[in-house]
């Protein structure tokens, strides 16, 4: 089964690609969709859904993992990340590919066993996990965890 998982932001949105065969985790690809920080904010959500859809054109997942919304207090940051979020499951939808989301509390204690490890710990498990011998960005890391937290959790029903 080929996983995608997708950090989302609204400056950068990392995402993984993996594949679980039996109990084998296998890495893909990974990278990050950064629209200039000149373009207006609407497009910068059309550039993620576009750079998206390529991306699932692609590879072709058969489940998407993203992570879920996170209390903020900062409200203006809480609404454009719903924004990108809405840009990311639109186009999962469009390629009909069924969407599972996980809180960050899961994702970690998933890929480090606890629920409150640094942004580096979770990068250098999902290294450590994939047998990835490459330098990555945070976004593509936790979005490598994403993807490692569905693989896990595969065959359970997950409620959005």
């Amino acid at each position: 089964m080929i996983i995608m998982g997708i950090d989302p932001g609204s400056n950068v949105t990392g995402y993984g690609i993996i594949r679980k065969e039996s109990n084998n985790l296998n890495w893909i690809d990974d990278g990050q969709i950064a629209p200039s920080k000149d373009m207006a904010f609407y497009d910068r959500i059309f550039y993620v859904f576009t750079q998206l859809r390529k991306i699932l054109e692609r590879y072709r997942p058969e489940e998407i993992a993203i992570e879920d919304l996170f209390f903020s207090k900062n409200v203006k940051s809480s609404i454009r990340l719903g924004h990108v979020r809405g840009a990311i499951i639109v186009s999962a939808l469009i390629s009909e590919v069924p969407i599972f989301e996980y809180t960050p509390l899961q994702i970690k204690k998933a890929v480090v066993g606890y629920g409150k490890a640094t942004k580096e710990q979770v990068r250098n498990m999902v290294k450590i996990i994939l047998d990835i011998k490459k330098d990555m960005g945070l976004d593509s890391s936790d979005a490598l965890a994403v993807a490692i937290c569905h693989a896990n959790h595969t065959g359970q029903i997950m409620d959005s």
